[in-house]
């Protein structure tokens, strides 16, 4: 058990199994924590206040931040709560996923081109605005005998998905909308199966097989899971992609084609691990709070 003073704030609309999981882990090696919205936060720039309000530090700031949830809202919403994370780390405080990491996983569009860039193998993508280009591109990936997945540009657990097997499967695109498209990997015979790999501290500690009859494999959607040996080339390409994002931690989401080849799809800033340390019998919660501890106590506090 580790002693310190410090306090540690979990910030979740909905504390749930992982929120308990997170405070009970920290609770018994020392540290205090509370649980906040991070809609619940406001800006105070007065007198000598450090500028951010979060409830349940009577203005005081936390030691540091462990991020279990970012609310979605507006554009305006959004980028005020994202300022909070950008700002405890300039004020020093360890924010885990910073704020940069979870910019850059909750728009897919920009998780795509980090992939890319980074030589990361993924389904081919698409993204544009114009509904004329959307249309298109998937005529012409159709006539090419290829169909795609249309997914929310933000968004996660499975909501919102669409399998695009047909051109009137895109007649309820809205004028303005932001289209994401990826190419459908089939992988082989048999249930619908994809697999998530958790990464913690650029190390790939545990990986799941999602097995479903349905095409969308989150377990949130009632997907069968069970452990799978970490194979060299599967941790290899999981942790390329949490670095290509910058996470300390991630939850990186593999399909493997009928050639044996694994394709990144997704990269999770704010992964859920229930499933995975269920299936798997991995100590993620331990691993993900030594993690965290390891930024804490090198601060200038400690």
């Amino acid at each position: 058990m580790m002693n310190s003073s410090a306090d540690i704030v979990i910030f979740t609309d909905e504390p749930g199994w992982h929120g308990r999981q997170l405070e009970t882990w920290f609770t018994e090696n020392g540290f205090q924590t509370k649980c906040a919205s991070l809609s619940e936060c406001r800006i105070e720039v007065t007198g000598e206040a450090s500028g951010i309000w979060i409830p349940g530090f009577d203005g005081r700031l936390p030691d540091g931040a462990f991020v279990r949830g970012v609310p979605g809202g507006s554009l305006e919403e959004i980028v005020l709560r994202l300022d909070y994370l950008h700002q405890l780390a300039v004020l020093g405080r360890p924010v885990f996923n910073s704020g940069r990491t979870i910019e850059r996983t909750v728009d897919k569009g920009m998780t795509s081109l980090l992939l890319r860039n980074n030589d990361i193998p993924t389904p081919k993508t698409f993204v544009s605005e114009s509904a004329e280009e959307v249309k298109n591109y998937v005529h012409s990936e159709l006539g090419s005998g290829r169909t795609l997945v249309k997914k929310p540009l933000f968004g996660s657990q499975g909501r919102g998905l669409r399998w695009i097997k047909n051109p009137s499967d895109l007649s309820y695109v809205l004028p303005g909308e932001v289209v994401y498209l990826q190419e459908f990997i089939e992988t082989g015979g048999g249930p619908f199966c994809d697999c998530r790999v958790m990464v913690v501290d650029g190390e790939a500690i545990a990986a799941m097989e999602r097995s479903s009859h349905h095409w969308i494999t989150n377990r949130a959607l009632g997907a069968e899971c069970r452990p799978i040996r970490l194979q060299e080339n599967l941790a290899h390409i999981a942790q390329r992609a949490a670095a290509a994002v910058g996470a300390e931690y991630a939850g990186v989401d593999l399909l493997c084609s009928p050639s044996g080849q694994w394709m990144v799809t997704e990269v999770n800033g704010i992964p859920a691990w229930r499933g995975l340390q269920r299936a798997t019998g991995v100590d993620v919660t331990a691993l993900l709070g030594r993690a965290f501890l390891s930024r804490l106590l090198k601060g200038p506090a400690f």
